[in-house]
């Protein structure tokens, strides 16, 4: 049977960047060291840009991930009831720290399990919240999720915002509107770009808008616009052979 249009497309460095959230000189390195790596080697290029298969790409990416995904499998095995909080959970999936549980909740609304339980903690001067999820909540979501590639079933779904580059400059945005601007096909592979590090102007927010809890980070359509074009610039140079 032939190979599906959408496994046999071919996809540049930029575009495996951006769906599996690692920068184009990573991709460029993981070729570079193919023999070590198991990167799989061009199935042709555009102009002087190296091109892969899109399934082998996916394929070596669900490998790659397998090993951490069984170990956190092993891990979260115990009483499905019991309740872990943001630092328990990060632990047994692998992730070095809360921050990755906490960029998903802020940034990608959806696409980790909201908390099962969440208390109110404090004072009212100096007030704070404890999330827990049951382990059986976290089991299923790393069950279901199956490697980095199956965000895009997820990317299916999401339809980012219309947001025009012309709009007032110090209007505030969200990470779904600063998605759209900077050209991701969705929320997740920004936010995964932001906990990277890979969008160095976006570090610093200029202000909050309202969520669902409480509030979500937000940037000025300036700033983003200035990230673009960095982002852009550093594109070009890594996407060509000598980069």
């Amino acid at each position: 049977m032939p190979p599906s249009p959408d496994r046999a497309r071919l996809v540049g460095t930029a575009e495996i960047g951006e769906e599996f959230g690692v920068s184009t000189g990573t991709v460029t390195l993981w070729y570079n060291n193919r023999e070590t790596t198991g990167f799989p080697d061009t199935a042709g290029s555009k102009g002087r840009a190296r091109q892969w298969e899109h399934g082998a790409v996916s394929d070596w990416f669900a490998a790659k991930e397998k090993p951490r995904l069984q170990e956190a499998g092993a891990a979260i095995a115990g009483d499905p009831d019991e309740l872990l909080n943001a630092t328990q959970v990060a632990k047994l999936l692998g992730y070095k720290n809360a921050n990755q549980i906490t960029n998903y909740l802020r940034n990608n609304p959806g696409y980790f399990p909201e908390p099962d339980v969440v208390e109110e903690l404090g004072t009212p001067e100096r007030p704070w919240t404890r999330k827990q999820w049951r382990r059986s909540t976290v089991t299923e979501w790393a069950a279901s999720r199956r490697g980095k590639g199956n965000r895009r079933d997820l990317a299916r779904q999401e339809v980012l915002p219309e947001v025009t580059l012309d709009g007032d400059p110090d209007e505030l945005l969200a990470a779904p509107a600063a998605a759209a601007l900077l050209g991701y096909k969705n929320t997740s592979s920004f936010s995964s770009s932001l906990s990277q590090g890979l969008l160095p102007r976006l570090r610093e927010t200029d202000g909050t808008l309202p969520a669902a809890r409480g509030s979500r980070p937000a940037w000025t359509r300036r700033r983003i616009l200035d990230q673009a074009a960095e982002r852009s610039n550093r594109t070009r140079r890594t996407s060509s052979p000598e980069g």
